[in-house]
C-alpha cells in the first residue's frame, strides 16, 4: 500500500483510541497498514507512554476478549427473551382454548338442558337421508383430547338444525370409526331409532 497521509482522519483516529478500538480495526476502517497508525498514533501523541506501551497492548487485546464475550451475552440474552415470548404466547393461547373449552361446556350443558324438554310429539316417517333445504353449510366443530379425556364440541348453532333436532338431540348411544382422514360417527344399533316396523 501506498502511504498515505492520515492527518485529514486525526479527529476519527483520536475517537477510536478512545474507545478501545485495535490499530488492525483502524487500520482496516482507513484501508491502511496497522504500522501506518501504530507510526500515525505516535507522531499525535495518541499512544501512551513508551513504559506503559507493554500494558495498552494488552488491554486492548483484553478489549477485544471482552468485546467478544459481550457479544455472545448479548446472543443468549436475545435467545433467553425469545424463548420466553415464546413461552407467553403459547400460555396466552392455552388460555384462550381454555376460556374457549369452558364457553363451549356452558353451552353444552344449557344444549343439554334445552333437550331435555319434549321436542315433539310425531316423528317423520321416510328416510333418514333427508337433507333440508336451505341448509347453511358444514358446521364447525373441535375434537378435544384434554386431561379429563376426549370429547366433540359442535357449534351451538347445532341446536337450530332439525335434523339433528329430531335424530341426534339429547343422549344417545353411538359408535365411531376412526379413520385416516375422517371420523365417522353412527347412532349405535344402526336400525334401533328407525321407524320402518
Amino acid at each position: 500500500m501506498s502511504r498515505r497521509s492520515l492527518r485529514p482522519q486525526l479527529n476519527q483516529i483520536r475517537g477510536w483510541v478512545r474507545q478501545g478500538r485495535t490499530d488492525a480495526w483502524i487500520a482496516h476502517q482507513l484501508e491502511v497498514t496497522v504500522q501506518q497508525i501504530q507510526a500515525f498514533k505516535r507522531e499525535q501523541g495518541l499512544e501512551p507512554d513508551a513504559e506503559d506501551n507493554g500494558a495498552a497492548v494488552e488491554e486492548v487485546d483484553l478489549r477485544a476478549e471482552d468485546d467478544a464475550q459481550i457479544a455472545a451475552e448479548l446472543e443468549a440474552e436475545a435467545t433467553r427473551r425469545a424463548e420466553e415470548e415464546a413461552r407467553a404466547a403459547e400460555e396466552a393461547a392455552r388460555k384462550a382454548a381454555e376460556e374457549e373449552e369452558k364457553a363451549a361446556a356452558a353451552a353444552a350443558a344449557a344444549a343439554t338442558e334445552d333437550d331435555e324438554k319434549p321436542k315433539r310429539a310425531a316423528r317423520r316417517r321416510g328416510g333418514r337421508s333427508r337433507r333440508r333445504s336451505g341448509s347453511a353449510g358444514p358446521l364447525e366443530g373441535t375434537f378435544d383430547h384434554g386431561e379429563e379425556g376426549y370429547g366433540l364440541w359442535l357449534d351451538p348453532a347445532i341446536q337450530d338444525d332439525p335434523i339433528y333436532a329430531e335424530h341426534w338431540a339429547g343422549h344417545r348411544p353411538v359408535e365411531i370409526t376412526v379413520e385416516e382422514d375422517q371420523i365417522v360417527i353412527r347412532r349405535a344399533g344402526g336400525s334401533e331409532d328407525s321407524d320402518d316396523d
